[in-house]
C-alpha cells in the first residue's frame, strides 16, 4: 500500500480507501499502483470474504489526475499514454476476477476512470449527493477502465453512448433509475450501509459467490451452448464443497446454514 490507498480489515471485511481527499481522491501513478497492490492483498488473504471499494472525503474517485498526466505529456514520457495497459486494466480484472463480492461505497462524485471502478464493482451503494460522470470525451479520449464494456451491459448500448458522448453528470437517484446503481442512500448512512451489506456478504456462500462471477463474465463472451457446460462445470465443483453439503443439510432442517468458505 501507499499513504494515497488505505487497506483495513475488520473481521472478514477488507475495506480499501482511496486516500487522496484534497484531489477528490484522483488517480495518481502513485494512487495506482497502491490501489493495485491493496486489491491484490484483499483477493489473496483467506480471511477475507468481501471487500469495500471507497474513497477518502467527499468523493469517491475524480478519476485520472490529470495534473500530472499534462506535466508527463508536456515532457513527452511515454507511460503517460501507457497508463491504461499498465495500471487500468489490471485494476479492473484485480475487481472483476477477485473471488470474492466486491462493494463500491460512493460518498461523492464518480469521474472518468472513477465512474469505471465503481462499475467494475459487484454492487454500488451511493450517497444522495453522489454523482456519475462519464468524462472522458471532455478531455479528447475514449473510454478506459473497463467501461466500454461494463456500462453498456448495465444500461444497454444506447445509453451507454449517450453517457459517454455527452459526458454530463448524473446524479444519484437518476443513476438509481438507469440501473448504474444498487441503492442511494442518505450521505451519513453510506458508511453504515455499505458495511452491513458487505458483512451479509461475507457471512454468506462465498465460493458460490464466486462461481457466480466467473460465471457471468464467461457467458458474457460465450454463447448458450457454452454457458451452459460452464454452468455444469461450476455446480460440480460446488456441490464437492463442505458450505454445500451444509447448507443443503440445513434446508432440510429448516435451520440457518452456517458457511465456511470451503
Amino acid at each position: 500500500m501507499t499513504d494515497s490507498v488505505l487497506y483495513d480489515v475488520d473481521g472478514a471485511v477488507a475495506t480499501v480507501t482511496i486516500n487522496r481527499p484534497a484531489a477528490r481522491n484522483a488517480l495518481t501513478a502513485e494512487a495506482k499502483a497502491g490501489l493495485l497492490a491493496a486489491l491484490q492483498a484483499a483477493s489473496a488473504a483467506p480471511d477475507v470474504r468481501a471487500v469495500v471499494l471507497t474513497g477518502a472525503g467527499g468523493a469517491f474517485c475524480a478519476g485520472q489526475d490529470l495534473r500530472e498526466h499534462a506535466d508527463l505529456l508536456e515532457a513527452g514520457a511515454a507511460v503517460a499514454l501507457d497508463t491504461v495497459r499498465t495500471h487500468y486494466n489490471p485494476i479492473i480484472e484485480a475487481i472483476a476476477q477477485m473471488p470474492k463480492p466486491v462493494v463500491a461505497a460512493l460518498p461523492g462524485v464518480a469521474a472518468g476512470a472513477g465512474a469505471g471502478l465503481a462499475f467494475a464493482c459487484d454492487f454500488r451503494i451511493a450517497a444522495e449527493r453522489a454523482t456519475l460522470l462519464l468524462a472522458f470525451a471532455r478531455v479528447g479520449l475514449g473510454a478506459d477502465s473497463g467501461t466500454s464494456w461494463t456500462l453498456q451491459r448495465l444500461v444497454g448500448p444506447a445509453r451507454a453512448a449517450e453517457l459517454l458522448m455527452l459526458a454530463e453528470p448524473v446524479d444519484a437517484p437518476t443513476a438509481l433509475g438507469l440501473g448504474l446503481l444498487t441503492s442511494v442512500v442518505p450521505d451519513s448512512d453510506l458508511a453504515a450501509a455499505a458495511a452491513g451489506l458487505a458483512g451479509r456478504l461475507a457471512a454468506g456462500p462465498t465460493l458460490a459467490y464466486a462461481a457466480i462471477k466467473e460465471g457471468l463474465r464467461f457467458a458474457a463472451a460465450h454463447g448458450l451452448s457454452d454457458a451452459l457446460e460452464k454452468e455444469a462445470e461450476l455446480q460440480t465443483r460446488l456441490g464437492d464443497t463442505a458450505d454445500h453439503q451444509a447448507a443443503t443439510r440445513a434446508f432440510v432442517a429448516r435451520q440457518e446454514p452456517t458457511y465456511l468458505g470451503r
